[in-house]
This record gives C-alpha cells, sequence and structure tokens, in this order.
C-alpha cells in the first residue's frame, strides 16, 4: 500500500527515509515511519470497532493533553502526543474512506511484550495505578465511551446469548461443553455491575486494556508512558486491575493449544498487587477494594464470553491466523478461570491485606 500520501497529510518533519510494519495488537493497523529527522508511530483505524472517529479523536487529545501537563518540562518529549493533519484535525481520512491518525516517536522507547520478572509485575500495578491517579482530575465533559457497554457483563452475556441463538456459521455442534459451562457461571458475573449500579462503587477514567505492551519503556527498562489509549473511558477500577491479572499473569500465551500449561502465576500476582497498591492507596475506597479479585474473575469469563461468540459469529472481531484460534483462546480463558476459582481466597485475603 502506498502511504505516502496519507504521511504527507500530517504535520511531519523532514523527508520519509523509510516505513516499518509493526506487528502487534488485534484491532488497529500500525506502521513507524523514519524521517530525515524524527520518527512517527502511523495508525490506520479499524473504525469498524470504532465507530466514532471524532469522539475517539478528541478523547485521546484530552488525554494526552492532560498527561503531559503532569510531568515536567525534561519529562514531556517521553509522553504520548497525537501529530495533527496540516488541516489541524486530529486523523485524515483518505480518498477510499479509511481513516488515520499519527503520533510521536519517542526516541530509544521500546515495549515488552511478555511479562517475565517479579519487577515487570510490579511496574504494571505501578504504572497503571498512576495512570489511574493522574486522570482523576481530568476537567469536564466526561469522556466519550467509544465501545458502548465495554465491560458491561450483563450485556456482554446477551451478546453471546445472542451468538448462540444465530449459530452464524454451523459451529454450535463444535463448542457444546464450553457453552453450557458458561452459560452456567454467568448468574455469578454481574456483581460488579450490580454495585456499580447502586453507587456503592465509583466509576473512573480507566484504561481496559492493561497488559504490560501497553507500557513505553526505555532503555533501562524504566516506564516511560502508557500507550493504546481508544478504550480509556469511565470504568470500574477492578477492570484495569482484573485485566493486568488475566493478561500478564497466566503461565500460558492466550493461544496455547495444550492447556495443562495454564495457570496463574502467584509470585507475578503478588508482586503486581503491590505495585498496584502504591498509587491507588491514596484514592481507592475500601468498597474498590473488595471488588479487584472478584473482577480478575468476572473479566476472565467476559474474555472467555468473548472469544467464543467471536467464533461463533465466523471470527468478524478478532483478527485470527487459523480457523479455530478463537476457539483456543477461549479453551485457555477457561482454564485461567478454573485456576482463578481454585486461588480466590487465597488472592483475596493477600490484596485486602495490602490496603
Amino acid at each position: 500500500m502506498n502511504l505516502s500520501p496519507i504521511i504527507s497529510a500530517f504535520q511531519i518533519k523532514g523527508n520519509v527515509i523509510s516505513i516499518d510494519t509493526i506487528a502487534s495488537g488485534y484491532i488497529n493497523t500500525t506502521y513507524k515511519v523514519n524521517t530525515s529527522e524524527t520518527s512517527y508511530i502511523l495508525q490506520k483505524i479499524n473504525h469498524t470497532i470504532f465507530k466514532k472517529v471524532d469522539a475517539l479523536t478528541e478523547n485521546i487529545i484530552r488525554i494526552t493533553a492532560h498527561l503531559k501537563s503532569k510531568v515536567g518540562n525534561e519529562d514531556k518529549d517521553n509522553t504520548l502526543q497525537v501529530i495533527y493533519t496540516k488541516t489541524n484535525v486530529g486523523y485524515h481520512k483518505d480518498t477510499q474512506g479509511y481513516f488515520w491518525r499519527m503520533f510521536n516517536f519517542i526516541p530509544k522507547s521500546k515495549t515488552i511484550e511478555v511479562l517475565e520478572s517479579k519487577e515487570q509485575a510490579y511496574t504494571l500495578g505501578e504504572s497503571f495505578s498512576k495512570y489511574h491517579l493522574q486522570l482523576l482530575d481530568l476537567p469536564a465533559p466526561k469522556l466519550t465511551e467509544i465501545i458502548p457497554d465495554f465491560h458491561n457483563t450483563p450485556t456482554r452475556i446477551q451478546h453471546f446469548k445472542e451468538a448462540i441463538a444465530k449459530n452464524a456459521v454451523n459451529r454450535l455442534k463444535n463448542v457444546k461443553e464450553e457453552v453450557d459451562y458458561m452459560l452456567e457461571l454467568s448468574s455469578q458475573m454481574h456483581e460488579i455491575v450490580d454495585l456499580g449500579n447502586q453507587s456503592k462503587i465509583p466509576l473512573r477514567n480507566i484504561h481496559q486494556d492493561t497488559k504490560l505492551s501497553n507500557i513505553l519503556f526505555d532503555e533501562q527498562n524504566n516506564p516511560l508512558c502508557i500507550i493504546d489509549l481508544d478504550t480509556t473511558s469511565s470504568g470500574y477500577l477492578a477492570y484495569d486491575f482484573a485485566d493486568a491479572v488475566r493478561t500478564g499473569m497466566n503461565t500460558a500465551t492466550e493461544g496455547e493449544k495444550d492447556i495443562s500449561k495454564v495457570s496463574l502465576n502467584f509470585s507475578l500476582f503478588t508482586s503486581f498487587a503491590k505495585g498496584y497498591a502504591v498509587n491507588s492507596k491514596s484514592f481507592i475506597t475500601p468498597e474498590e477494594v473488595n471488588t479487584l479479585v472478584l473482577g480478575v474473575k468476572i473479566i476472565t469469563y467476559e474474555q472467555a464470553i468473548r472469544f467464543l461468540g467471536d467464533y461463533l459469529n465466523g471470527d468478524i472481531y478478532y483478527r485470527t491466523e487459523y480457523a479455530d484460534e478463537n476457539l483456543v483462546r477461549t479453551r485457555v480463558q477457561i482454564a485461567f478461570l478454573n485456576n482463578i476459582l481454585d486461588n480466590f481466597s487465597k488472592m483475596n485475603t493477600f490484596v485486602k491485606g495490602l490496603y
């Protein structure tokens, strides 16, 4: 694909020297654009998923500007910044109707794809609790919800039931056991939404995709900033805490076919929880503390039915490399959920002890 007309729409410095594809993430398509003066991150926005491109862009502009205001002048170059188009807009729409955006590339920065040490787990917790802390005073108005009901578990369950009923590509016969088990557990998965609806826990500005690879690090493995801000909006702290555990503390990968390898790495979990407590102690409520491990159970369940629902729908949401990849992902989530249920009391006792 010829990216030159797209790149030239943005306010970049220097002449383009090379373009590298960055193969990460399931949703957007990402490139690194290298110029004679600097580098940039160019992304093709998946507007099938992120339908509200104007609102998405406004959210990210507000978030990045606010986070930049929280650091000293010496650190401002290490914050994510939106690169505007030559018409001073935060995104470019090409002649085919696709949407593109650009960010600064932070020099000598890197991502770490796999969580491998207690030190990394601690940094993961500390970084995202800092993100929550920094966004506490984000000026009004409220951030726009880009994907409605993103972590509304009862709504996710309803979507799952619709996928079962539709059975769009005739795959239900392959997953009867998994479907029945997920439906059996569904009545246990409403509690966080119920607490929120009863105003027992507050809505916060949360990231909603709290994996290690969404932190940029410097060459000495110090965290620089949080990236991939598309889903940042109002939600409950438990969701971010939980998704970090789900994505980072599984002893198997998300696509592991040998389910016997799946379990919770408790050592990484305790380090992460300690790191998360560093900043969250200053603002978290006792009621929210009580939901953190509950969230791990619910978010793992939610991701299992999202993968399974997408499998039933014909793999229309998540990028897949082979026919049954969403089914493999589903089975990993179910195995991890079962391990969480086995360790729930132990996890809960440890987290409550930190506060």
